[in-house]
């Protein structure tokens, strides 16, 4: 028999992280491969921010919830949407609505390549897609992938159509290509990363055969216009009406031999908005519980689909006359408290060199609740309170969720804020909290299944919470 492990006589008083792994009993890791199967479904299925709306309206609905403009005062679950880039979900619990709310919020933009307004022009021997990134991105990391071309367009009836290209395997792709190793010379071998790409030089190939018409001068910018029209009914004038994106066209695989961790595009933050939208549907508790997915997160969250415009304040107003109370909307959000769902940095240790040793996120050690966010010296950022963290910490422990704490990176390496600065305004208790990410923002990032699960947890255990 191995002799059992003496334990330091100063053992107790230090800190001791595991993984959350070793925490899951087999059920427990069934139940995580289940639920990652379930979100790797939702992330396959839905691009667009529109798409996403759409699929929750449904599931909402599926589950009892009405839309705000049909709901009378004895409706207990409301959904509201916004310009069909936001959606809210209300669940009045037992306690009402005066002693403030549970309120999760996320959002459901990612990074992307925006086509312009007059996106397509003829470069022999193609047709081009003129693109703008959306987000922050590595540059370089969008070529020579796979894309499909979602969004929609408003004709000129002001019917919307939804353009979806790419996505079955039969159907083409588009690509930017890349230059071959062998025409780079000294200075491809010596340019920075940054320059490898350059933000107007993003086109995509669109098309390659010309048409037979002799007149027409621009061929093969025909070519691809002719099959819009034809699979569509659009001309080059509806581009002006549209909101079209490239988004990779790469399904989520599990990786590594054990198939412990998810790839694929946009867990940032597609992964916190999915679990947050599954644990209200799931959770039952007296206080009134709010999922709110909010749009342009990921270029500093401004414009009317945005965290920072007036809606979530306005449905809460148009929700709480309809309940006929007399209570004022920012005294209930001021006794509210919040999770800001998003994603943060996890270790990677090619990269350690980055992060600081003593506050760094690890895949796969449940979900990361964040203090502060920002950058520098803090800036941008939202900070929880010292007894906001305790609260948390004790709501975890108690409901046995793995989680860790850390931050994105060191001190003056980077950073990055989220939504909670936007609801930190209403006076609220907020804190960032989800699963780390590797190789975030890129077309293929990768998250744990074991904090996928324990962020759904959480979030559960959150909205339940007394």
């Amino acid at each position: 028999m191995a002799k059992k492990e003496e334990k330091g006589k100063y053992d107790k008083l230090f800190l001791e992280q595991k993984s959350a792994w070793a925490q899951m009993s087999k059920s427990e890791i069934k139940k995580a491969f289940d639920l990652s199967e379930e979100y790797k479904g939702f992330l396959n299925a839905n691009k667009t921010e529109r798409d996403i709306v759409e699929f929750v309206e449904k599931l909402a609905k599926k589950k009892g919830f009405v839309e705000l403009k049909n709901a009378t005062p004895k409706t207990r679950k409301i959904y509201a949407i916004n310009h069909k880039k936001n959606i809210l979900l209300f669940d009045l619990g037992k306690d009402g609505i005066e002693k403030g709310l549970r309120i999760i919020g996320s959002h459901v933009d990612a990074v992307r390549l925006d086509l312009k307004l007059n996106p397509i022009y003829e470069a022999e021997p193609f047709a081009l897609i003129n693109l703008h990134y959306y987000g922050g991105i590595k540059k370089y990391h969008w070529l020579n992938i796979p894309m499909t071309l979602n969004g929609v367009v408003i004709d000129k009836s002001g019917k919307e159509i939804k353009i979806n290209i790419g996505n079955k395997e039969n159907e083409p792709v588009f690509v930017i290509s890349d230059l071959l190793p062998h025409l780079e010379g000294e200075e491809g071998r010596t340019k920075k990363a940054t320059d490898i790409i350059k933000g107007e030089q993003m086109d995509a190939i669109g098309a390659s055969i010309p048409v037979e018409d002799k007149k027409t001068k621009e061929k093969v910018k025909a070519t691809f216009l002719d099959a819009l029209n034809k699979k569509y009914g659009l001309t080059e004038a509806d581009f002006i009406t549209a909101d079209l994106s490239l988004y990779p066209a790469l399904k989520t695989r599990d990786v590594g031999i054990d198939s412990g961790m998810i790839g694929g595009p946009a867990h940032d933050d597609r992964v916190c908005s999915f679990l947050a939208v599954k644990s209200i549907f799931d959770s039952k508790s007296e206080k009134t519980k709010v999922v709110l997915l909010v749009d342009k997160e990921e270029i500093g969250s401004v414009g009317n689909t945005s965290m920072s415009s007036m809606f979530f304040e306005n449905t809460l107003k148009k929700i709480v006359d309809l309940q006929k109370k007399k209570a004022r909307v920012s005294i209930i959000l001021e006794k509210s408290c919040a999770l800001s769902g998003d994603v943060t940095s996890g270790l990677d240790p090619k990269y350690a060199d980055k992060m600081d040793p003593h506050n760094v996120n690890k895949p796969g050690y449940g979900i990361s609740v964040e203090k502060g966010t920002g950058y520098g010296g803090k800036y941008a950022g939202s900070e929880a309170s010292a007894e906001y963290i305790a609260w948390i910490k004790k709501l975890l422990d108690k409901a046995k969720v793995p989680w860790q704490y850390g931050e994105m990176g060191k001190v003056d390496q980077g950073g990055g804020g989220t939504i909670a600065q936007f609801l930190a305004k209403y006076n609220m208790d907020i804190v960032d909290a989800g699963p780390p990410v590797l190789a975030m923002h890129s077309p293929f990032e990768i998250v744990s299944k074991a904090d996928v699960y324990a962020t759904y947890n959480a979030y559960k255990a959150f909205l339940e919470s007394k």
